[in-house]
């Protein structure tokens, strides 16, 4: 028996999945992605890279020991959440924790980046919004407030970068790692010498770029004695958690929608040639290479469930104590709550701008917001409104997405952790007036590596070939026609919000 594992850097969880050559699990284990914040700067937020390496290392190790033999993983992927690294000395000691994305110390390199080089020339060459978090800002703030750390630097890795090398000792990138940098040139493939020089970051700090699926390495003793691997497994390179995902689904196929949706939500679709134009780059979407080869993706998203986690976190009490006190889990509860309001949240709405917009539109300073309240907004209207705000989004992407593309987009296909909410599915078929599928698969993204390991090692030819042994239909959720003409009238007013609360918000920001 062969097997592949899939390793998946998370920003809630770390984990390592075990599966056979049909995509069916057979081992798993997973730690905490723990987020730390400072004492000398409460307000940042970094991992610290002996949680991050210890963790996944410590899941490795629990999956690996329920398989009766070892030796019969074949290949081992790294995905990861993206922008996120670490930079690391001559003999690879980390210098630095990895500034999270939930960080927003880069705010002024993002302004400078924005008039110094200017979004639309950035776009143009590398593909991307500019975000706060993007890697290149973080080397920006390095030269401004920490020049010790980058001239002890010998190569800055980005989080999935950073565990192949801690399980193989190389040094090397993926084009997806490298597309999120915004220093990487999508038409030639390669870091771009324009941006480097425009920005003053040293090429040397950078490692080689190759196609996801390239080996890499072999695991070495050390990390086997951390991991459980067996000495001289090939480590193969995956690369960002959302494109992996789409590989066990066929999101590599030009024409299909994805949702991919955990803490974060991307809705991508394969394109053959990077669309770089300024029509697309207008919508805040961003466009990079595939982890399929001789793909690209266009995509646009933004902090999904992580908005439905704080409402957890503030108004989930009596949630708690009756999952505590009479079973189940606390999400069954508020989930059934939000499926007691009526369709609309009785007037309530949200906009889902909590941790700004990038997509169908560009604002670092925009702010989530509840309106509608009255006295006779429940729980569960807040609930299901925060559900709806999201699904609103989400139609306003597909909207953007087909304009700029120019293309109609009707099979959609969803994976990611909001899969198993069926409330919030049916009410994204509604929203969005189209079949939602939902294929049964096990851990889409860590599936995804584990097919960049098997593309890798040769177990499988290329990714159709994989995706004919793993796919496996599952369910389909219908809009409901009435519901539909409901959201219809409502999106109109959803797409209000933004304009009306925007210069509220900046000076708010203020």
């Amino acid at each position: 028996m062969s097997y592949l594992m899939g390793i998946d850097l998370g920003s809630t969880s770390l984990k390592a999945i075990v599966y056979d050559l049909q995509g069916n699990a057979v081992a798993s284990a997973s730690r905490p992605t723990q987020l730390t914040h400072p004492e000398e700067n409460p307000d940042w937020a970094v991992w610290l890279p002996e949680h991050i390496w210890g963790g996944a290392a410590e899941a490795v190790k629990e999956a690996v020991s329920k398989l009766d033999d070892p030796s019969e993983i074949k290949g081992v992927a790294v995905t990861g959440m993206g922008m996120d690294g670490v930079p690391v000395d001559s003999a690879g000691n980390w210098l630095y924790p990895l500034i999270s994305w939930h960080d927003t110390r880069t705010m002024p390199q993002l302004e400078w980046w924005q008039e110094n080089i200017g979004a639309e020339k950035t776009f143009g060459i590398n593909g991307f919004t500019l975000f706060y978090f993007c890697t290149a800002l973080r080397f920006l703030w390095m030269k401004e407030h920490r020049p010790d750390v980058l001239e002890r630097t010998e190569k800055w890795l980005v989080i999935e970068d950073f565990l192949n090398f801690m399980l193989c000792g190389e040094y090397a990138t993926d084009y997806t790692m490298a597309s999120c940098t915004l220093l990487f040139d999508q038409t030639k493939l390669d870091w771009s010498d324009e941006l480097l020089r425009q920005s003053g970051i040293d090429r040397a700090w950078l490692s080689d770029c190759h196609p996801s699926a390239t080996p890499l390495g072999k695991v070495h003793t050390k990390a086997s004695e951390a991991t459980g691997l067996p000495v001289g497994t090939p480590v193969v390179l995956g690369g960002h958690d959302f494109l992996c995902g789409s590989l066990p689904v066929g999101g590599f196929k030009p024409g299909l929608v994805l949702d991919v949706t955990g803490t974060w939500e991307v809705v991508l679709t394969a394109t053959d040639a990077p669309v770089l134009t300024s029509e697309v780059q207008k919508t805040g979407m961003v466009v990079e290479a595939h982890v399929a080869r001789n793909r690209y993706a266009a995509w646009g998203g933004g902090v999904a469930a992580g908005m439905l986690e704080w409402y957890k976190a503030q108004y989930g009490a009596e949630a708690e104590r009756r999952a505590r006190e009479e079973g189940g889990a606390d999400w069954q509860y508020l989930i059934a709550e939000a499926a007691k309001a009526p369709v609309g949240s009785r007037g309530v709405m949200f906009l889902p701008h909590m941790s700004a917009v990038g997509c169908p539109m560009v604002d670092a300073k925009s702010r989530g917001a509840f309106v509608g309240l009255t006295s006779d907004a429940t729980r569960g209207d807040m609930f299901r409104a925060i559900i709806e705000g999201l699904d609103y989004q989400f139609l306003d992407i597909v909207r953007a997405m087909e304009g700029g593309l120019g293309q109609s987009m009707e099979r959609i296909v969803a994976v990611g952790g909001a899969i198993r909410n069926e409330l919030w599915m049916q009410n994204k078929a509604d929203v969005v007036g189209r079949p939602i599928e939902v294929p049964e698969v096990e851990e889409a993204t860590p599936l995804g590596a584990a097919i960049l390991a098997g593309i890798g090692v040769g177990l499988y030819k290329d990714e159709e070939d994989a995706l004919q042994q793993v796919y496996k239909p599952g369910k389909v959720f219908d809009p409901d026609a009435e519901n539909t003409k409901y959201y219809a009238e409502a999106f109109e007013v959803y797409r209000q919000l933004y304009p009306a609360l925007k210069s509220i918000h900046h000076r708010l920001g203020k």
